[in-house]
């Protein structure tokens, strides 16, 4: 008598077989799309939704009265967001020219040399990356405070004259987190770079600095230019940080939106956030180009 066990399985029964498997495999298909629908709804609808309603021609923000530029050509004459803007201006070009050379330097040291304690600077390079925004804000604002003090203390420095926290710690504040976020960028560029092209030209009489010069920095110089631009996005559109370390004189545009938005929300405020969104969108539009072209040319 023969075995049933050992008879080959129909093409019919390979079929039946399969039928769930190809249904399960195909929900599970469904289901992830479907979760990556909602998750970007739940990320983006909100921002739609903002920019939307900063043209909406009513003063109340939760009701539409119609389609209006009013409230875009309002900014240019409020003086107070004006001065907060071109304050944010300039805190992001400072602190991402003073950022990007320090971070262009560290960079190139991290990836070049052999030093003490390098593995452990290189963990330290990476905290401010990681490290919570609030956390970084309480700090610098102790370290603020305590500095400051002790050179109103040694001399002699009271009243007007007193040295307080504004403008300068904001920058200052600004240069020292964004250091890393462009070693970082900087860094990723050093990987991929083609020593063989320095030996080259240094066997041709060329030395350190003119290799540097003309074979080194132009070669990296999509990443420093990324590093830039992200700096640049991080310090124009930062808040914690600068609320804790800002003061009199030092106050930024998304401070001064803050402090209008505890008032009430209103479509004002709505093109001031969709001019900075815009404006955010272009330039890590252009990091990333940058950073594109730079791969496709290495």
């Amino acid at each position: 008598m023969k075995d049933a066990t050992n008879h080959p399985v129909s093409g019919s029964a390979k079929s039946v077989v399969k039928q769930p498997r190809n249904n399960f495999i195909l929900w599970g298909k469904r289901a992830l799309r479907l979760n990556a629908i909602l998750a970007f709804l739940f990320l983006y609808l909100p921002i739609v939704v903002l920019v939307v309603f900063s043209f909406n021609d009513s003063k109340l923000a939760a009701h539409w009265n119609g389609f209006t530029l009013k409230w875009y050509s309002a900014l240019f004459t409020n003086e107070a967001i004006l001065s907060a803007a071109r304050r944010s201006l300039m805190i992001a070009v400072i602190s991402t020219v003073i950022a990007t050379i320090i971070g262009t330097m560290t960079a190139i040291a991290m990836e070049r040399f052999r030093f003490p304690l390098r593995k452990i600077y290189d963990g330290v390079l990476y905290l401010p990356v990681i490290t919570p925004e609030i956390v970084t804000g309480v700090s610098l604002l102790a370290f603020f405070t305590l500095t400051l003090g002790a050179i109103n203390k040694i001399f002699g420095l009271s009243g007007d004259s007193a040295l307080r926290t504004g403008l300068v710690t904001v920058t200052l504040a600004h240069i020292a987190f964004n250091i890393a976020f462009v070693a970082v960028v900087v860094r990723t560029s050093l990987k991929d770079f083609r020593k063989s092209l320095e030996e080259a030209a240094q066997d041709l009489g060329a030395n350190e600095w003119i290799t540097f010069k003309r074979v080194t920095l132009p070669l990296i110089m999509p990443g420093i230019v990324a590093g830039a631009m992200l700096a640049f996005t991080l310090s124009l559109d930062n808040f914690v940080i600068t609320f804790f370390v800002t003061g009199p004189g030092g106050t930024t545009l998304p401070i001064e939106v803050f402090a209008r938005i505890r008032r009430s929300i209103s479509p004002e405020i709505n093109a001031v956030s969709t001019i900075m969104l815009g404006f955010s969108i272009i330039l890590i539009t252009l990091s990333q180009i940058i950073q594109r072209q730079k791969k496709q040319g290495g």
